[in-house]
Protein backbone atom coordinates (compact mmCIF):
# COMPACT_ATOMS: atom_id res chain seq x y z
CA UNK A 1 0.00 0.00 0.00
CA UNK A 2 1.24 3.51 -0.77
CA UNK A 3 2.78 5.40 2.14
CA UNK A 4 1.47 8.82 1.08
CA UNK A 5 -0.58 10.44 -1.66
CA UNK A 6 2.45 11.16 -3.83
CA UNK A 7 3.28 7.43 -3.87
CA UNK A 8 -0.21 6.71 -5.25
CA UNK A 9 0.42 8.50 -8.55
CA UNK A 10 1.93 5.72 -10.58
CA UNK A 11 3.26 5.66 -14.10
CA UNK A 12 -0.15 4.55 -15.38
CA UNK A 13 -2.00 7.68 -14.24
CA UNK A 14 -0.54 11.10 -15.06
CA UNK A 15 -2.52 13.64 -13.03
CA UNK A 16 -0.87 16.76 -14.49
CA UNK A 17 -3.77 17.35 -16.86
CA UNK A 18 -6.07 17.86 -13.90
CA UNK A 19 -4.29 21.01 -12.68
CA UNK A 20 -6.53 23.57 -14.41
CA UNK A 21 -9.68 21.81 -13.26
CA UNK A 22 -8.40 21.61 -9.69
CA UNK A 23 -7.45 25.31 -9.66
CA UNK A 24 -10.89 26.28 -10.94
CA UNK A 25 -12.61 24.01 -8.43
CA UNK A 26 -10.60 25.48 -5.55
CA UNK A 27 -11.37 29.02 -6.68
CA UNK A 28 -15.06 28.14 -6.84
CA UNK A 29 -14.87 27.76 -3.05
CA UNK A 30 -13.14 31.10 -2.35
CA UNK A 31 -10.62 33.54 -3.77
CA UNK A 32 -6.97 32.72 -3.04
CA UNK A 33 -3.46 33.89 -3.70
CA UNK A 34 -0.98 31.64 -5.50
CA UNK A 35 0.69 30.10 -2.45
CA UNK A 36 -2.72 29.22 -0.97
CA UNK A 37 -3.68 27.48 -4.20
CA UNK A 38 -0.40 25.54 -4.17
CA UNK A 39 -0.95 24.47 -0.54
CA UNK A 40 -4.52 23.34 -1.18
CA UNK A 41 -3.39 21.32 -4.20
CA UNK A 42 -0.62 19.84 -2.07
CA UNK A 43 -3.15 18.64 0.50
CA UNK A 44 -5.01 16.76 -2.22
CA UNK A 45 -2.15 15.50 -4.39
CA UNK A 46 0.51 14.89 -1.76
CA UNK A 47 2.85 17.50 -3.21
CA UNK A 48 2.58 21.18 -4.09
CA UNK A 49 3.02 22.16 -7.71
CA UNK A 50 6.14 24.22 -8.31
CA UNK A 51 5.75 27.87 -9.33
CA UNK A 52 6.86 27.04 -12.88
CA UNK A 53 3.80 24.81 -13.20
CA UNK A 54 1.21 26.73 -11.17
CA UNK A 55 1.68 30.28 -12.42
CA UNK A 56 1.64 29.45 -16.15
CA UNK A 57 -1.61 27.54 -15.54
CA UNK A 58 -3.08 30.56 -13.72
CA UNK A 59 -1.90 32.85 -16.53
CA UNK A 60 -3.60 30.60 -19.10
CA UNK A 61 -6.84 30.52 -17.11
CA UNK A 62 -6.75 34.32 -16.91
CA UNK A 63 -6.06 34.63 -20.67
CA UNK A 64 -9.08 32.40 -21.33
CA UNK A 65 -11.27 34.70 -19.23
CA UNK A 66 -11.93 32.13 -16.49
CA UNK A 67 -9.91 33.77 -13.72
CA UNK A 68 -9.40 37.39 -12.72
CA UNK A 69 -6.87 38.98 -10.41
CA UNK A 70 -6.64 41.83 -7.95
CA UNK A 71 -3.76 43.09 -5.86
CA UNK A 72 -3.78 43.19 -2.08
CA UNK A 73 -0.44 44.62 -1.07
CA UNK A 74 2.21 42.39 -2.60
CA UNK A 75 -0.17 39.49 -3.16
CA UNK A 76 -2.12 38.74 -6.30
CA UNK A 77 -5.53 37.35 -5.40
CA UNK A 78 -7.17 35.00 -7.90
CA UNK A 79 -10.92 34.48 -8.26
CA UNK A 80 -13.32 33.13 -10.85
CA UNK A 81 -14.95 35.34 -13.42
CA UNK A 82 -18.59 34.75 -14.29
CA UNK A 83 -17.39 32.72 -17.29
CA UNK A 84 -15.14 30.76 -14.93
CA UNK A 85 -18.03 30.03 -12.56
CA UNK A 86 -20.20 28.73 -15.39
CA UNK A 87 -17.32 26.75 -16.90
CA UNK A 88 -16.39 25.20 -13.56
CA UNK A 89 -19.98 24.14 -12.91
CA UNK A 90 -20.14 22.51 -16.36
CA UNK A 91 -16.75 20.85 -15.84
CA UNK A 92 -17.87 19.45 -12.47
CA UNK A 93 -20.96 17.93 -14.08
CA UNK A 94 -18.81 16.39 -16.81
CA UNK A 95 -16.25 15.17 -14.26
CA UNK A 96 -18.96 13.52 -12.16
CA UNK A 97 -20.45 11.82 -15.21
CA UNK A 98 -17.06 10.65 -16.42
CA UNK A 99 -15.57 9.54 -13.09
CA UNK A 100 -18.42 9.34 -10.57
CA UNK A 101 -18.83 5.59 -10.89
CA UNK A 102 -15.12 5.09 -10.18
CA UNK A 103 -15.30 7.23 -7.04
CA UNK A 104 -18.47 5.55 -5.86
CA UNK A 105 -16.89 2.15 -6.28
CA UNK A 106 -13.76 3.23 -4.37
CA UNK A 107 -15.29 5.64 -1.83
CA UNK A 108 -13.78 3.79 1.14
CA UNK A 109 -10.30 4.44 -0.24
CA UNK A 110 -11.01 8.15 -0.68
CA UNK A 111 -11.71 8.76 3.01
Amino acid sequence: MAKNLKDMTTECCDMRGMLSFLILWLLSKREMYGQEIAEEIGKRRGGKPNPGTLYPALKDLKARGLVKTKREGRRVIYSLTEKGQVGTAKACIYFCKAFGEIFEEHKNICK
